[in-house]
């Protein structure tokens, strides 16, 4: 059953495009991205990474605004609302549903890696990481993680102001933020590439980052490139669906999907040339894990001049782009409760948010009162595995491939091809049936493939 409630738009495209990053870029970017890099080859993953960002992410994100758009509902909404316009089965809806789970899910653990981000704000301001050493870097992050009472807090405190912004609305709360949080971060990752370059060891950066060594690439490399792919540009959740409902018709679809992966591939490259010149100039390792900007930036703002000023500054904006990925996911879900007769924002908001904080409570213990609990240890893969790693690898390694996986379908044979011609209305007909092609044929059999292997054998 279709609904009949009428959603808001951004009140102009730049607003969109200014949600639509904010939502790919973050915490995927700047804490996700650089982790994953040092755990998998260095440029043998950023290889495979950019590739699959060329070839399937930006096209997937065009599918993603073309169903938003073109349904102008939520993501359950939306593709229940097009498969009933092309005669098709009503359960794509699921496809929806499954856009949301996986968001969902990422939000809560996303939320307590978020409430690592306050703690660093506040003790970066305190003036804790003056003449800082490697040693000391490490053993606060792990007193940090080893607090739970106070991570509980500070992950109550980051939904908090999660909620608070997506429950004022799409123009009041999502537009009005992200118009002044994402241009300050470009400027200060910016500042730290300079910085880095002049005091850290950023040749070897650069070669680690953009010289692979092919031989590290396995099918696990594989999978975990294209599902850092998906996940950073929020490929197979519901954020960038529920956003283009926002977007305004006469906004070109292709060079909105364009602006968002190019913001996202230049936050990806920022990063890394910002935190690997300081793991090699203090000999960390870049397979840290999980807490790699946690355990190295705090070293390099305890030395560099201004650190007090510059550190307490990147983790305000650190904790702006975590809250931009944030708002997005709890966006994704709100739009659809609110669908329902009688539903009030800020109660649905608080609803949803809620609940994703308790569920994260699981990823927040996996480091502290919980940290022996491997849950799923009678499986090879998930043997030393704990609740934060499990949910982690199913939201961004099985959730998101799925999802993906159906969204190219649902665009490339579910809906017709003159429906997306119209919602695409791109002037080159080579570059449409390309795209049409890579949702038809490229995109799927790529996933299904990667994803199968990556199980067998």
């Amino acid at each position: 059953m279709t609904t009949s409630v009428k959603h808001e738009q951004f009140t102009s495209k730049w607003g969109f495009v200014l949600a639509a990053v904010g939502g790919a870029v973050g915490l995927g970017n700047i804490w996700r991205f650089p982790f994953m890099a040092g755990e998998n080859g260095g440029g043998a993953f950023i290889f495979l990474y950019f590739i699959f960002i060329l070839c399937f992410g930006v096209p997937a994100v065009i599918a993603m605004i073309v169903i938003g758009r073109r349904g102008g509902k939520s993501p359950v909404a939306s593709t229940h609302k097009l498969a009933l316009a092309e005669k098709r089965s009503a359960n794509w809806k699921y496809l929806g549903w499954l856009a949301l789970t996986t968001a969902f899910l990422a939000l809560s653990f996303f939320s307590m890696v978020s409430g690592w981000i306050v703690v660093y704000l506040v003790k970066s301001a305190a003036g804790q990481f003056t003449g800082i050493t490697p040693m000391q870097s490490l053993q606060a992050f792990a007193e940090v993680k080893a607090d739970a009472g106070g991570m509980v807090f500070w992950h109550a405190l980051f939904m908090l102001c999660t909620i608070g912004i997506v429950a004022r609305g799409v123009r009041a709360g999502v537009e009005k933020a992200v118009k002044f949080m994402l241009p300050a971060l470009f400027i200060i990752l910016l500042i730290l590439v300079v910085y880095a370059a002049i005091t850290a060891d950023f040749l070897k950066a650069v070669e680690f980052m953009f010289l692979p060594d092919f031989s590290k690439i396995d099918r696990q490399v594989v999978l975990l490139a294209l599902g850092q792919a998906f996940f950073s540009l929020s490929v197979g959740g519901g954020g960038i669906i529920a956003y283009g409902a926002y977007l305004n018709k006469r906004a070109s679809i292709s060079a909105m999907a364009m602006l968002i992966a190019g913001a996202n591939v230049s936050v990806d490259m920022l990063a890394g040339l910002t935190i690997f010149p300081i793991v090699f100039a203090y000999e960390l390792k870049a397979a840290a894990g999980p807490g790699l900007i946690f355990e190295t930036l705090p070293i390099a703002f305890g030395q560099m001049p201004g650190g007090h000023f510059f550190g307490t500054l990147f983790f305000i904006l650190m904790f702006f782009a975590a809250l931009s990925t944030s708002i997005s996911m709890l966006e994704s879900i709100v739009a659809r409760l609110i669908e329902k007769p009688n539903a009030s924002r800020p109660k649905m908001a608080l609803l949803a948010g809620g609940l994703a904080w308790f569920v994260g409570l699981g990823s927040v213990f996996s480091f502290n009162i919980w940290a022996d609990f491997t849950p799923l240890s009678f499986i090879a893969n998930f043997k030393d595995a704990t609740i934060f790693r499990i949910i982690d690898f199913i939201t961004v390694n099985v959730l998101v491939m799925i999802s993906a996986f159906l969204i190219t379908i649902f665009v490339g044979w579910v809906m017709s091809e003159q429906a997306t011609r119209n919602e695409l209305a791109m002037k080159n007909e080579a570059v449409f049936r390309a795209w049409r092609f890579i949702m038809r044929y490229l995109a799927p059999i790529a996933i299904a493939s990667i994803f199968i292997f990556s199980f067998v054998g």
